[in-house]
């Protein structure tokens, strides 16, 4: 997807960041003109530098630690390649329905899925082996400032919900609304554990039934959803590489803003789902230094602690002018290596040194220096750092403006944000385009395809 322009000045704030002592020199909300030139970006704060990280350092994308309400990674054997519908299959083996187990400166940065309890349990056959490490506790202003629009239902029972999808496809018709009740208010967890439930009561497959009923962008919508969270983000990517043609957007919007574990449990999963080397695939389908950046990514290699060296980030801000602005012709491996190594806290002061030195924010500098994919997939890295919402925000708008509607990327966005941080990206969204997100989707969409959306991003 395109990046005609990044349309605000300046990124919107969350309530109650950044704290007060801490402010950035980002522009006040409600004051985000659209940039005169084409492909403009907001423009990085110009303000003092600041001597000392905030008190306990900036919160880093810590390692996955999925609550109660979170998903883990999908078990070996879920399903296959996809069909060539375009969405994949649901065999009916074990494993088909058995759950497997930054911000602009001050605005912290959870690591993803966060709901204030432990780690959910890994499934013994999921082939990444044993779970992953809890993250570090963080302050309690960082786990409420990310938060899903879909949370955990209570009192939740698998089996009464499957007998009010049962008889909302029993019969002649389909009770839409009674899937669309089910579906858009129980967590990605209980979803599975419902799959689960339908094939021990009624010796059927959930997933063949809804396909049976249900057609077109409502169909994939729903069955996105009862997809396992990492399969999805795996089968997305082996979508993207599939067939003639490539879509790097969908690359770059998945590998650019995961975490170290959840790439790496993509990473597993897409070898384990489709017997296939993810790295091979990147290699035969990109070329170039975007192929090099998306091989660094894969590798789910970057730092992330939550600590910030201040000199360090002067010195890569130096080395990023060295390697661009600052020469004839521009190093392109000195960009891939601090923006694929660097945490994102650690990238948010650099972007923030950068603009003191070379008096232009570091966005312009790549938009200057790069094009094509490779510069989509910088500044992606680099949005994500210093809002990962307006990135997400940005992508949401993209894929509705003008005549017709990247249903897809609409779908995945909504869906894979949905437990994360929903509320954050429609208030930025709100912010930024003078319009909410619900309303836009209203007038792009239709029917039960409407309703659907609309009762997972709430109004």
């Amino acid at each position: 997807m395109s990046y005609p322009g990044y349309p605000p000045s300046g990124y919107p704030t969350f309530p109650g960041y950044p704290p007060t002592g801490q402010e950035s020199s980002y522009p006040p909300v409600g004051q985000y003109p659209y940039p005169a030139a084409p492909g403009g970006f907001p423009p990085m704060g110009g303000g003092v530098y600041p001597a000392a990280p905030p008190a306990g350092g900036f919160p880093g994308s810590a390692g996955y630690s999925p609550g109660p309400g979170g998903y883990p990674p999908a078990p070996a054997g879920y399903p296959g390649a996809p069909q060539p519908s375009g969405m994949p299959a649901y065999p009916g083996g074990a494993g088909a329905g058995v759950p497997p187990s930054g911000p602009s400166f001050g605005y912290p940065q959870p690591p993803s899925q966060m709901y204030g309890g432990g780690p959910a349990q890994m499934p013994a056959g999921y082939p990444g082996g044993a779970a992953p490490a809890p993250a570090p506790p963080q302050p309690a202003a960082v786990t409420q400032a990310m938060q899903g629009t879909i949370r955990p239902a209570p009192a939740f029972d698998a089996g009464r919900d499957v007998e009010i999808l049962r008889k909302a496809m029993k019969g002649f018709g389909t009770d839409e609304q009674a899937i669309i009740d089910v579906v858009a208010n129980r967590s990605n967890l209980q979803r599975q554990q419902i799959k689960t439930a339908f094939k021990t009561m009624y010796g059927k497959d959930l997933i063949k039934d809804l396909k049976s009923e249900l057609s077109g962008n409502v169909e994939e919508l729903i069955l996105a959803l009862f997809m396992p969270t990492t399969y999805y983000d795996a089968w997305s990517l082996r979508h993207a590489m599939k067939g003639a043609g490539t879509q790097e957007s969908v690359l770059i919007e998945i590998l650019c803003t995961r975490t170290n574990q959840e790439i790496r449990e993509i990473v597993q999963c897409y070898k384990t789902e489709f017997g296939r080397d993810i790295e091979h695939d990147i290699r035969a389908d990109t070329s170039g230094h975007f192929e090099r950046l998306l091989v660094s990514m894969c590798q789910g290699n970057r730092e992330e602690s939550p600590a910030v060296d201040y000199q360090k980030a002067q010195q890569d801000a130096q080395r990023l002018y060295q390697a661009g602005e600052g020469r004839l012709g521009t190093d392109e491996s000195c960009f891939n290596m601090l923006l694929a190594c660097r945490s994102f806290p650690q990238l948010q002061a650099t972007a923030e040194a950068y603009s003191q030195i070379a008096n232009r924010d570091l966005l312009s500098s790549i938009g200057r220096e790069f094009s094509g994919n490779v510069e989509r997939g910088l500044k992606a890295i680099l949005q994500c750092a210093l809002n990962r919402p307006a990135f997400f925000a940005e992508r949401l708008y993209h894929a509705m403006k003008g005549a017709g509607t990247d249903d897809s990327a609409l779908i995945r966005i909504v869906v894979t944000r949905s437990e994360i941080d929903l509320v954050q990206i429609k208030q930025v969204f709100a912010q930024m385009f003078q319009k909410t997100l619900a309303t836009m989707i209203s007038s792009d969409t239709s029917g039960d395809y409407r309703r659907l959306l609309l009762a997972i991003v709430g109004q």
